[in-house]
């Protein structure tokens, strides 16, 4: 049986990656991780130490926790520059090495190519498979980037590298190699272009019909709200490529891998509050003690006091408890004290109170943070008691939005008759910013379906997610749904809800890229609702952020009477205040029409009624989402 002990293992990904566009390729997001991320836990139970061989976003990959080795060599030089330093700073006799392009390789590699290099006394063992030639006669195929190399091999790639040659497998004929055949090829297929990416992402994640196939009582012209929400929550995927970041610079933004303790918290055993340390056994049997004081510990200074039976030390907050010392007696429960002696009664106080022990808060080698965790003032605040200055994060999630409609008009632009300004490009733009997206604000598109289908893959080929607002109702243009539908895989949906029933949802394909698409009703009204209520998590799962990611719904009682028909759910604007008796209480802003946006602006919180909520009486309780944080 193969010990991995004997084994490291390097991850190839020192290219330039220019066909993978901006993103390096181990960075692309694959099946909820990244390409380099399904490579490593493939890995991880074959060899004891792992590094990556990266040339560029070193910070991105050593937020997976390993080294990463730059070339020796100038010029991106090639898998072998990688082999080179990965060998010259091999930490075992064996060096595995694998690309960060192929997340499909076999479990077993390294055990296999460990057990024909010994059974051959070779210096190198190569993975082979058999591909069919042009006549469809099986050949063996050398995959010389999936090898296994002796450590002891570095002075001939040496040598080869020193003569200006670069083929991967071209230094093979100075030593000896064991060929190890592997019955699965597609094990070692790689995935080169974002074309390639996008097949094998489709083929893992479920499509937009799969989906919807799983319910039963599907109808896209009577969608329930809870239907419509569950669709965009299984259809979505999060966007998973990382970076490092100052810690100043993690606030609102989204961990990408656990936060590790470094240290204890507290580092040491220390006093919960000023008084007196003493060893505790003493309070055994007594109704009254007098302990001599020895001297003071400060915080921050450890003393060096050592009091033995009969004595104390006077002791500050936060100072390390003195050695011998399991309990401190707070100073205002001293019968009496002085700098020589305390006085205090034996029940006053129970053998270990007000110690905080060593690692209480947390553990070295302890999480202190888990993946997906939206990072908060206090997440800062801790991050920073563990010494820590750079956080690994999620990217940015890019959105690109804009309206549609010959009628509106942007602010500055005359006001011709028939005219209306956009007010939604601004309202999408605040709720976004409040999520902490990347925002691509992309104007009015005319009703014309050449501007349309432009702006859309515009969008998709520089956005993770597309916004539009308007053109999804009936009696908008048809051209819309031909467009969308020629772009992708787009459902259009008449949703049991008021305001906002017209939504469009899927995502949509350009070039090489991909972006989910949040088509929202064109009423100013109607589209806050509909990104609170379907896009808002949607874009949160996005990011990464690891479940918890629900508004916050209170209750509170009406103040009067809510006129509501059973059947679809409402999302009507209140105002929500404290009554006589201290009670959450709410009321209507007035008029609930889904184009008065002034309604928005006066309302602190909506007021939710279900499906099969009907008619609300005075004093009834209603669900409400306040606006704090969100508008």
């Amino acid at each position: 049986m193969t010990d991995k002990n004997q084994i490291s293992a390097l991850i190839l990904a020192g290219g330039r990656a220019t066909r993978m566009g901006r993103v390096d390729k181990g960075l692309q997001p694959f099946r909820g991780a990244t390409l380099v991320a399904h490579v490593l836990e493939k890995l991880k139970p074959q060899a004891t130490h792992i590094a990556i061989n990266a040339n560029r976003n070193a910070d991105a990959y050593a937020a997976y926790g390993l080294p990463v080795l730059a070339d020796s060599l100038d010029g991106f030089a090639g898998p072998l520059a990688g082999l080179q330093v990965g060998l010259q700073q091999c930490a075992t006799a064996l060096l595995l090495t694998v690309p960060c392009d192929s997340p499909f390789l076999p479990d077993d590699l390294a055990a296999r190519l460990h057990t024909a290099l010994l059974a051959e006394d070779a210096d190198l063992a190569v993975a082979v498979t058999l591909e069919p030639d042009e006549h469809g006669v099986p050949q063996r195929q050398r995959h010389p980037v999936f090898s296994l190399v002796k450590r002891s091999a570095l002075p001939q790639l040496q040598a080869y590298l020193d003569s200006g040659m670069r083929r991967m497998g071209g230094w093979h004929g100075a030593l000896r190699v064991a060929e190890v055949l592997f019955s699965d090829a597609a094990a070692f297929r790689n995935i080169n272009t974002l074309e390639q990416l996008q097949q094998e992402e489709r083929g893992h994640a479920p499509s937009l019909q799969q989906v919807i196939g799983c319910l039963s009582d599907y109808d896209p012209g009577a969608l329930p709200v809870r239907h419509a929400q569950h669709i965009i929550q299984r259809f979505i995927q999060p966007v998973r490529a990382v970076e490092k970041v100052a810690l100043r610079s993690a606030l609102d933004r989204v961990l990408a891998a656990d936060l590790i303790s470094p240290i204890d918290v507290p580092a040491h055993d220390n006093s919960a509050m000023d008084g007196y340390a003493f060893d505790g056994a003493q309070l055994q049997g007594r109704e009254q003690l007098t302990l001599r004081t020895i001297g003071i510990a400060y915080a921050g200074q450890p003393s060096g006091l050592r009091p033995g039976p009969g004595e104390c030390v006077r002791i500050m907050t936060g100072g390390v408890m003195p050695e011998g010392c399991d309990t401190v007696l707070p100073q205002e429960l001293a019968s009496a004290s002085d700098a020589a002696s305390v006085t205090f009664a034996g029940n006053s106080v129970r053998s270990g109170d007000n110690r905080r022990r060593q690692g209480e808060d947390l553990q070295a080698g302890q999480p202190a943070l888990r993946t997906g965790k939206l990072i908060r003032p206090a997440d800062l605040g801790l991050i920073a008691s563990l010494g820590i200055a750079e956080v690994p994060v999620r990217r940015r999630l890019r959105v690109a939005f804009f309206s549609t409609g010959d009628e509106l008009r942007s602010i500055g632009e005359p006001l011709e008759q028939g005219c209306i300004y956009d007010s939604n490009r601004y309202t999408l733009y605040g709720m976004l910013r409040r999520l902490g997206c990347d925002i691509i604000d992309m104007g009015v598109t005319r009703d014309d379906p050449a501007a349309l289908e432009a702006a859309l893959r515009e969008a998709c080929e520089s956005a993770d997610a597309i916004i539009t607002s308007g053109g999804v109702s009936v009696g908008d243009a048809d051209y819309t749904r031909a467009v969308m539908d020629k772009l992708g895989e787009v459902s259009f949906w008449k949703i049991g809800m008021r305001p906002g029933r017209p939504m469009a949802f899927g995502q949509i394909r350009s070039n090489g890229h991909s972006a989910f698409l949040f088509g929202l009703p064109g009423n100013p009204v109607a589209v806050m609702v509909t990104f609170y209520f379907f896009a808002r998590n949607a874009l949160q799962r996005m990011m990464g952020v690891d479940g918890g990611n629900d508004m916050p719904l209170l209750r509170a009682r009406a103040a009067d009477a809510i006129r509501k028909k059973a059947g679809r759910t409402e999302y009507q604007r209140g105002i929500v205040s404290l009554g006589a008796d201290g009670q959450a209480e709410v009321r209507l802003t007035g008029a609930q029409g889904s184009g008065i946006l002034r309604s928005m602006t006066e309302a602190n919180c909506i007021i939710i009624l279900p499906d099969e909520q009907g008619n609300v009486a005075p004093g009834e309780s209603v669900a409400i989402l306040p606006f704090e944080g969100l508008i």
